[in-house]
């Protein structure tokens, strides 16, 4: 539960910088259920689910969705998500406790490109964020 308010005041202390910095509008999720979910179960909180996304990938919602279309398959990089969304999961799913250990945030670190390297001697990473749930 403490993951779980920690990762939403990270998330709106984020939004509120980026409306700061001249980020725009927050992102707007049409209501209702989500549609066309292949990998996520149908009763998640979407929201909360993105926004989790955005941070450990740091980008916006059009990074993987077509804009005003959210449902739309036409953005390559939304199955490229979906596709590491298994990865993750079946992973997670190698560990005996039933923990998730593998996030988004695990490898992207708040970059759209994996970290697959340490960073160079004297180099600084970004300040630690709380892994989405």
């Amino acid at each position: 539960m403490r993951i779980l308010l920690c990762l939403l005041f990270v998330c709106s202390t984020s939004l509120l910088a980026q409306r700061g910095r001249g980020g725009g509008e927050a992102p707007v999720i049409p209501p209702g259920p989500p549609k066309n979910l292949k990998i996520l179960p149908a009763d998640v909180d979407i929201r909360q689910t993105m926004g989790a996304f955005r941070n450990a990938l740091g980008v916006q919602c059009n990074y993987c969705h077509v804009q005003g279309d959210f449902a739309s398959d036409d953005n390559p990089r939304k199955n490229v998500a979906r596709n590491m969304l298994r990865i993750a999961a079946d992973i997670n799913a190698t560990f005996p406790d039933g923990k998730i250990h593998v996030t988004c945030y695990t490898c992207h670190r708040g970059d759209a490109k994996p970290k697959t390297e340490p960073p160079a001697a004297g180099a600084t990473e970004k300040p630690a964020s709380p892994p989405e749930p």
